[in-house]
């Protein structure tokens, strides 16, 4: 992405901010893992998206004043030759200004004192502030996360400056991740490639006696051609009945003859990530059973790519990727009635894509063009054995959508085809 993407979103972020605000985004801290060593750092997603900036201990300033004008300004590390010794040249302002478009660069030291100076009725690029709104994003998965900046800013805003009404930035940074800007589809599209590599890898690689982090070390060589950044999310890679475990990391696993390989996967491409799954038999041919309930799982994810289109019910999607599957099995006397699928299925079927592979965005009542989320179709009967799930990428198009991730082997004979060049 360049520039201009980053400072068409803050336009776009600023336009949807009352008058006399100010937003404040923090890029994160790193957090300890052990004695001396951290957890890898992940920059924010919401503030990479208004910047491009990607380091611990950034924050983003913007004022609205209240007739609507602008000033922004980001703070990054200050030089330090000996902590960049051990842990790497740090952005140096021109960069931070080239990578994000804001022209006012500053140092983190000065955050607190120019924060309290605009919140306590100083004055900010010459303009006096007047400010009464505090835009944050204050956004948690779980009440029990951690607190993060955002979080321990907010406390000292009640406490300091009780006059300022907080308001959610998070709501409306929802809104404008979700549609897609071309630059964006144009990622996700290299990252389906990449993505594509790395399961046709496992594929070719696989046989009876594989260890599931065997196929894991497929899947991350094929990616690390092409970056270092590696896959977009902790991979799911499982075989035999580790595939009824829906979030498996373990990857100690064997794979017997019979089994079938289930890849819940993704690579990234300018910080875009994808997420497949395919689900292919580890001796490279499907038995009676495993093509029957694949084939389920093919049709009805061939059926919802045939029907989703501008206007569509979101919601819908999930709801008919579970009615339409029902009936199939039904249709083929796997299920005894369709209200009973909850045995074979077990998740929601869509979920959108992008910065995050669980994309943190508004969820629309109906899908619109630039949207991007997953069709996935999973079955798990344990007493078969069998568990898999097949998933694309949907990206809703003027008239209709495109599977982003097809030209990923996805029919039982493609997959088998592959698995015989083995």
């Amino acid at each position: 992405m360049d520039r201009s993407f980053h400072t068409g979103n803050r336009e776009r972020l600023y336009a949807g901010m009352k008058p006399a605000s100010v937003l404040v985004m923090f890029s994160g801290e790193e957090i300890r893992k052990t004695n001396d060593e951290y957890w890898p750092f992940f920059t924010d997603r919401n503030f990479f998206y208004l910047t491009g900036l990607d380091s611990r201990d950034f924050a983003l300033l913007a004022v609205k004043d209240a007739s609507g004008a602008v000033s922004e300004r980001v703070y990054i590390l200050p030089p330090d030759p000996m902590a960049e010794r051990w842990t790497g040249r740090r952005i140096k302002p021109q960069e931070a200004e080239a990578r994000s478009g804001i022209r006012d660069v500053r140092f983190a030291e000065h955050f607190e004192a120019d924060l309290h100076a605009l919140l306590a009725g100083g004055h900010y690029s010459a303009m006096s502030s007047n400010i009464s709104h505090i835009y944050l994003d204050l956004f948690r998965v779980s009440p029990r996360d951690i607190d993060r900046p955002a979080h321990k800013l907010l406390r000292r805003i009640q406490a300091d400056y009780p006059y300022l009404q907080v308001e959610n930035a998070n709501a409306l940074l929802r809104q404008l991740r979700l549609i897609k800007q071309p630059c964006e589809i144009e990622a996700l599209r290299q990252a389906e490639k990449v993505t594509g590599e790395g399961i046709l890898a496992m594929m070719k690689a696989s046989r009876p006696g594989m260890y599931e982090y065997q196929y894991k070390s497929e899947f991350d060589y094929a990616l690390s051609q092409h970056s270092p950044c590696g896959p977009g999310f902790p991979s799911i890679i499982s075989a035999g009945a580790n595939n009824f475990c829906i979030h498996y990391y373990s990857y100690t696993g064997q794979a017997h003859d019979g089994d079938m390989i289930l890849n819940d996967v993704g690579a990234q491409h300018d910080s875009l990530i994808t997420d497949v799954s395919r689900g292919f038999p580890c001796n490279g041919r499907f038995s009676d059973k495993q093509k029957l309930l694949y084939t389920c799982a093919l049709q009805t994810s061939n059926h919802l790519f045939e029907i989703i289109k501008p206007g569509y019910s979101m919601a819908e999607v999930d709801g008919e990727i579970r009615r339409y599957n029902a009936q199939l099995l039904v249709d083929a006397g796997v299920l005894d009635k369709a209200e009973n699928i909850g045995k074979y299925m077990w998740h929601g079927g869509a979920h959108h894509i992008g910065y995050d592979v669980h994309d943190v965005v508004a969820r629309p009542e109906k899908v619109a063009p630039g949207m991007v989320f997953c069709v996935d179709v999973g079955i798990y009967h344990e007493e078969w054995g069998i568990g898999f799930r097949l998933e694309d990428n949907c990206l809703v198009t003027a008239d209709g959508c495109e599977n982003l991730s097809a030209a990923i082997p996805r029919t039982v004979e493609d997959i088998e085809a592959v698995m015989r060049k083995r």
